[in-house]
């Protein structure tokens, strides 16, 4: 992506946002064209749905990595900021490169392998397995939202219906009301 630098009074941020479950490892890594001093300043900051803000570095430039724990399952956004700097020329841009990893895809398996002295088909199962523990916690979470979701639904409907009766017989009341009205009306004026 290209984030054109802007007047520092001006700049508005260029975000991508993503969903992260609770307790989930995300690691963002960030590859940048430019130089410190070209003019530009290109501001990262990481931020979450809730309020939680992850990160928030300065004067990114080169290869930049981003590792945090989300604190609960919620959409998080990393924006993108391009600032010009003092009388330096209007048209300068930075392409961005973002890769964003979430739970097992964010762990060096390198190092584990390493570490526990894995061998390669110990490493792949251990990998599948941790991808399967994801996709069940997943799964479970759009379990909950759905019920959560359906109860709205249920809810929603049984007001609906209540409301429909209501305005269907105040409707028929009315209409009972100014026949009534108008038969007593008539009568009055000698009309029927």
């Amino acid at each position: 992506m290209m984030v054109n630098a802007q007047p520092a009074g001006s700049a508005t941020p260029r975000c991508i946002r993503n969903f992260v479950q609770k307790d989930s490892l995300v690691v963002v890594n960030v590859k940048t064209s430019g130089t410190k001093g070209d003019g530009q300043v290109l501001n990262m900051h990481i931020v979450d749905a809730s309020g939680n803000e992850y990160a928030r570095p300065k004067d990114v430039v080169g290869e930049s990595r981003t590792a945090f724990t989300a604190h609960n399952a919620a959409a998080f956004d990393v924006c993108f900021e391009n600032i010009l700097q003092g009388s330096s020329r209007v048209g300068l841009a930075r392409e961005v490169d973002l890769d964003i990893d979430i739970g097992a895809d964010a762990r060096d398996w390198n190092a584990i392998q390493q570490n526990e002295k894995l061998k390669p088909m110990e490493l792949e199962l251990r990998r599948i397995e941790e991808s399967v523990d994801e996709i069940v916690r997943q799964l479970d979470y759009l379990k909950a939202r759905e019920y959560k979701l359906r109860d709205t639904n249920e809810s929603t409907n049984a007001r609906v219906k209540f409301f429909a009766i209501g305005t269907l017989a105040s409707l028929l009341g009315l209409g009972v009301w100014q026949i009534a009205y108008l038969r007593q009306y008539f009568r009055s004026k000698h009309l029927i």
